[in-house]
């Protein structure tokens, strides 16, 4: 195989062993329209000290902070690697996004657990599904149905009982109770998973979802219809929108991915 020559736009996403990182051009190039072409045959998996690395053509990939693109488990280095062997005539970045949630676990929550912790701890005092709606009934009942359950699971599981709010007025939670997610969220000793957890919560603004899927509570397509459940109802009662189905389209590819990754590096 022929080697990339040094302006090849995957260094930034694969990395370059014998090179250093230049944020510069990365962000030069990740606003060009333009992606480029794929060069490597086939894509694998081969042993490596900390589990399983992915390789293109037998040559190790890398993260855009240059460190080997590795997992502990068989299992998701083998989903990289069939989101690598998908690519076509292009390396679409769009369409793995099980590769980028692993990037960024590897550069960045691996190196900033605390933070991470931090944050999404913080979901905690303002979850979703303690925000409820006064009326219309049916989105009340709604709201009910998708909500209580993910609520009395974190009361019987986490041993965290919650507030609830009518409308967007701000309820203090029992610190008790802030304090039993964190555990739970300090609990989870894999970056991969961290970011997987930290990825499912911003999509679906709620801590307590994202854990009940971690835990196996929630399946991810129920994760999903429950963190939704006033824009279904929205959509049912204005029709829907073409371009905001697209863009919810979008991050439910996201959230899946991330409810993958975490099932995978449990």
């Amino acid at each position: 195989m022929t080697k990339p020559t040094t302006n090849d736009v995957t260094r930034d996403w694969l990395g370059d062993p014998e090179a250093q990182p230049d944020p510069v051009r990365a962000a030069r190039h990740s606003a060009k329209p333009a992606l480029p072409k794929r060069f490597y045959t086939a894509a694998g998996v081969a042993p490596a000290e900390d589990g399983y690395r992915l390789v293109l053509d037998g040559r190790p990939a890398h993260t855009p902070a240059r460190r080997r693109l590795a997992v502990p488990q068989a299992a998701l280095a083998e989903a990289l690697a069939e989101e690598w062997s998908a690519q076509a005539e292009f390396i679409d970045p769009a369409r793995m996004p099980l590769t980028r949630l692993v990037n960024s676990a590897l550069d960045g929550v691996a190196e900033r657990r605390e933070a991470v912790v931090d944050d999404l701890a913080a979901y905690a005092g303002s979850d979703l599904v303690v925000y409820r709606a006064g009326d219309p009934a049916r989105l009340v009942a709604a709201q009910g149905a998708a909500w209580d359950p993910v609520l009395a699971w974190a009361h019987e599981v986490l041993g965290a009982r919650f507030m609830l709010s009518e409308g967007v007025m701000h309820v203090t939670q029992p610190e008790a109770s802030l304090q039993a997610v964190r555990r739970a969220v300090e609990a989870v000793e894999s970056p991969i998973a961290l970011a997987a957890l930290h990825s499912m919560t911003t999509l679906t603004g709620s801590v307590l979802i994202a854990l009940a899927v971690l835990h196996g509570r929630l399946t991810p397509q129920e994760a999903w219809a429950a963190a939704h459940v006033d824009e279904t109802f929205q959509a049912e009662v204005w029709g829907r929108d073409a371009e905001a189905e697209a863009r919810l389209a979008g991050r439910r590819t996201e959230f899946e991915a991330a409810a993958r990754v975490a099932s995978l590096s449990a």
